[in-house]
């Protein structure tokens, strides 16, 4: 998050400084945007909320590094999309309201606070689109750290045993057959469980 705390600070701050004005004829002070107390409070209000988020995104961003449950650092990617599709929406509805009582306001109805409530229209208008690109980041990092199906693997502490049983009468190795190759039959089943290697015998010769 970068524009989006500038942003909320210039509408907020703009209308914090000159967005009260009093008439020519009274020293009551009102809001710029046609006198509605409103319109001013949740420009500020809204203005000041988002920049206390984004610093707050901000410093959980530079310690997402260090987090290693995979299941917290999916609650804070899905916590910052939910965040910036509501702070989308309601920018969107503020600069709705803020322009439609901009242009209600009397011309020339205050000496002062034209430019900043001005400005406070034009950049609740501006964070609309960033907070959806926001939201649009937010969504991409959640979909691409999102859990893969695990499996354990034969490596990762699967136990095989294997049962070693000897062939009994009924098993194919004792069956006598034919044919040229019933040798190597025998000797592949046999091997390399159930074969031995033969020891050479030892013969007296005579003495000449």
């Amino acid at each position: 998050m970068g524009g989006e705390q500038i942003f909320a600070l210039i509408v907020f701050s703009s209308l914090l400084t000159d967005g009260y004005q009093n008439k020519t004829d009274s020293l009551q002070l009102r809001c710029v945007l046609n006198s509605n107390n409103v319109a001013c409070s949740f420009a500020v209000g809204a203005g000041f909320l988002a920049l206390l988020s984004c610093l707050a995104f901000l410093a959980l961003d530079a310690h997402e590094g260090h987090i290693a449950c995979t299941r917290f650092r999916t609650a804070f990617q899905l916590l910052d999309f939910i965040l910036a599709v509501l702070w989308a929406g309601t920018w969107f509805l503020g600069f709705c309201f803020l322009a439609n009582q901009w242009h209600r306001s009397p011309p020339k109805q205050f000496l002062l606070g034209n430019s900043s409530a001005k400005a406070s229209v034009a950049f609740a208008f501006f964070s609309v689109p960033i907070w959806i690109f926001q939201a649009y980041l937010a969504f991409q990092d959640l979909r691409n750290d999102a859990p893969v199906p695990y499996k354990r693997s034969l490596d990762e502490g699967g136990v095989v045993l294997t049962t070693l049983s000897p062939p009994s009468a009924a098993s194919p190795i004792n069956t006598p057959t034919t044919g040229p190759n019933s040798m190597s039959y025998a000797s592949s089943a046999l091997s390399p469980y159930l074969t031995t290697a033969k020891v050479p015998r030892l013969v007296m010769m005579p003495d000449n």
